[in-house]
């Protein structure tokens, strides 16, 4: 499998920190620490990123061919990041940033490439 580095920490952060804030505002009983359903979700995307055909060099998730989460888990993902994307700005300014910047790159779906560009994919 491909190398975690950087970008896969970094996008844990990021994630983690949204869930956080919409689960402080939404879920009444957490202030401190996530709620079940909340930590669920991290745990799920953590899984998810691992097994991520980009590797390194993946996109954000709303630029990607390949779509990885379930309908349902996607539909969370999208009411985290509507109510927590606008505020992270103030709070993770840098955060925001690099999300900004990981969107903007451009990728091919894995089925278009050759067998020895997606072997060098996992190998980074």
């Amino acid at each position: 499998m491909f190398k975690q580095k950087k970008s896969f920490a970094r996008d844990m952060v990021t994630i983690t920190k949204m869930t956080e804030m919409y689960c402080s505002a939404h879920h009444a009983d957490s202030h401190s620490a996530l709620c079940e359903d909340c930590a669920d979700f991290v745990d799920y995307i953590e899984v998810r990123l691992q097994k991520c055909p980009y590797g390194e060099n993946k996109p954000t998730c709303a630029n990607c061919p390949v779509h990885c989460y379930k309908p349902a888990r996607r539909e969370q993902g999208n009411a985290i990041m509507r109510y927590a994307g606008p505020r992270m700005l103030f709070r993770h300014p840098l955060l925001t940033l690099a999300h900004y910047l990981q969107g903007l790159i451009k990728v091919v779906h894995p089925r278009e490439l050759t067998r020895e560009q997606r072997a060098r994919l996992k190998m980074k």
